[in-house]
Formats: C-alpha cells, structure tokens, sequence
C-alpha cells in the first residue's frame, strides 16, 4: 500500500501512471455528492441545529412584538442558516468532484485531495476485509488492510470508515450501486489471488464483503 503527492496531471482520471501491462481498469466512480454531505459533512444535523435556532429567535420575537417581532428575529437566521448549509453543501461537491476511485484486476485506487490531490494504492493481497454500509441509493466500502502500515485520519478523511480512528480503514465512501461495487471487488480479489481470500457474507443484504 503507498500514497503520494502528485502534482502533475494524470494519465487519466484517478490514474498518475499508466496501468502496467496485463492490469485492467474495472470501475471507476466517485462519492454522491449529497450523499457525502449528509454523511460526512453532516448537513442534516447542521440543518437541525439552523432550524432551532431560527425558531428560536422567532418565538422570542413573537413574545416581544407579536407576528412581525417574530418575522424581525427569525428572518435573519434563515439566511444564516442557508448560508451555512451552502458552504457545507460546497465543500462535499468539492471532495466529490476531486475524488476518483478505482478498482483494477489487482488493486483498489483512491485519488482523492481537492487541494493537494494525493493516490492511495492498495493491491489486493494487502487487503484482510472489505465491509459493505448500504445507506438507501448509495454505500460505503471500508477496506481493512494487513500489515502495520497506518494511514493518518487527517489525510483520509472522510474517505474512511467512520469511528475508526486508531487504525484506519480507507473506504470507497457514498457511492452510488454499492452492493454491485463490493461484488466486483470481491470477484476480481479472488480472482488475483487464486483463492477466496474475500467471500460474500451468506446474509447480503445487500451484505458484508468478509475475509475468511
């Protein structure tokens, strides 16, 4: 597994080197942007925390000065409010938009950074598990890796596994036909290595990609 910074344009998307002869590209996608924004950037619970506070000023306003007082207190607050998700909103179309990942026949691609782009290359024989999170139209595939090598959270995030700081998981994070993706991925592991080293949990659902 490596990582490095590249500041040159790629080969092609999410590749900052031609593949070598004999690999070939299976999948490419990248986070749905929404997706990533309720789940990482969490917009849902900044919305929330936006609404409290515009009825919150509202109803002082109304104690103060009846319906208008309330309009006087909570308008501004709306627009606060709009204005904050909107950033949020900006900032997991910028990461979705700059992130590419990749599988091939012989190793997942993450190419992600919308300031510093940075490829994260992981063959599958570094790979112990590969775990599916389906969240309605799109899921999340959190790789576990072998070794002792440690990928810095701050680097990552939030293409990881959510809660799992100490030893982090890169993940395929917000993608749209996730269940098909992780089907993919376990088929062109095991066919690299010649055994099924990842096999799909018997209740997928759409399921768990597990290591034996």
């Amino acid at each position: 597994m490596s990582g490095h910074d590249d500041f040159a344009f790629d080969v092609a998307p999410g590749l900052p080197a031609p593949l070598p002869a004999g690999e070939q590209m299976l999948w490419q996608g990248r986070p749905a942007t929404l997706a990533l924004a309720r789940q990482a950037y969490k917009l849902g619970w900044i919305a929330a925390y936006c609404l409290g506070l515009v009825l919150w000023r509202a109803a002082t306003g109304y104690g103060v000065a009846g319906p208008a007082g309330a309009l006087a207190y909570g308008l501004p607050y709306v627009g606060l409010g709009i204005v904050a998700c909107g950033l949020v909103f900006g900032l997991a179309y910028a990461q979705a938009r700059s992130t590419v990942y990749s599988l091939t026949s012989a190793r997942v691609l993450l190419r992600i950074g919308a300031a510093l782009p940075v490829t994260f290359n992981i063959p599958y024989t570094q790979i112990a598990t590969a775990r599916l999170a389906a969240h309605g139209t799109t899921g999340t595939i959190a790789l576990e890796t072998k070794g002792k090598t440690r990928i810095s959270a701050l680097v990552l995030w939030p293409h990881l596994r959510p809660w799992h700081l100490a030893r982090t998981q890169p993940a395929l994070r917000c993608i749209p036909d996730a269940a098909a993706v992780a089907r993919l991925l376990a088929e062109a592991a095991e066919t690299r290595l010649a055994q099924p080293i990842i096999t799909r949990d018997p209740a997928f659902v759409p399921g768990l990609v597990a290591a034996e």
